[in-house]
């Protein structure tokens, strides 16, 4: 499985990047705002993707067919390794045809059923972003539509990728993971979640004390 970064924060993806933690990263205009200030999104999205060797997604904020194709096309220029996401609406499924055609890479975002998924990749997307914490939020089991959108795909043998999306703690990145999503894109605190545990921690003070008092008692045979 691969992880990417769900974040448009510089300092974070290059913390990830230079650990060697993420395959790519996920930005939206919710994120982009959040950092942007007075900066220009496409800059911003240049120096994201010269930090990233992986897929950056980016995403239109058009509705119309129209509007998300041109703005699709203008965002692919930014750089060799930009996706273009695009929302899971009728006008934007078209719009993801256009690109596919043009060997645009789409992402198609907001998914909340395996039909969805199935709908996106007919057209052509290279991933689609199944939202899983937005569907627990309202009662249903999120990680059942990776589930179904993955037994689909592997019936047809659809090479459409499944990006787990809208992840909220560390298991649903393990659950997302044994179901077999393609990716998980994250928020920086939940991959920093899946580094620690207490009993790690617990276990590195214990070696650390028996290690002291070893070095101790060879000072005072000195």
């Amino acid at each position: 499985m691969q992880f990417f970064l769900d974040t448009a924060d510089l300092g974070d993806i290059r913390w990830a990047a230079r650990a060697g933690l993420i395959d790519g990263v996920t930005t939206n205009p919710t994120l982009v705002a959040k950092v942007a200030g007075d900066a220009d999104p496409r800059d911003m999205l240049r120096e994201i993707c010269a930090v990233v060797d992986g897929p950056v997604s980016a995403e239109v904020v058009g509705v119309r067919t129209e509007d998300m194709y041109a703005e699709g096309r203008e965002l692919a220029k930014v750089a060799d390794n930009i996706v273009v996401k695009i929302p899971m609406i009728e006008d934007g499924v078209v719009a993801v045809r256009q690109l596919a055609a043009e060997g645009i890479r789409v992402n198609v975002t907001l998914c909340f059923s395996a039909a969805q998924c199935l709908i996106a990749a007919k057209a052509g997307a290279a991933y689609v972003s199944p939202f899983i914490g937005r569907l627990d939020d309202v009662g249903h089991e999120g990680m059942d539509v990776i589930r179904e959108a993955r037994v689909i795909f592997d019936n047809y043998e659809i090479e459409t990728q499944i990006l787990a999306a809208s992840i909220r703690h560390p298991r649903h990145v393990t659950d997302a993971a044994m179901i077999g999503a393609d990716v998980a894109t994250m928020p920086t605190d939940v991959l920093k979640k899946l580094l620690l545990h207490p009993l790690t921690d617990r276990g590195l003070d214990q070696f650390l004390n028996d290690w002291a008092k070893v070095a101790t008692r060879a000072k005072g045979n000195a």
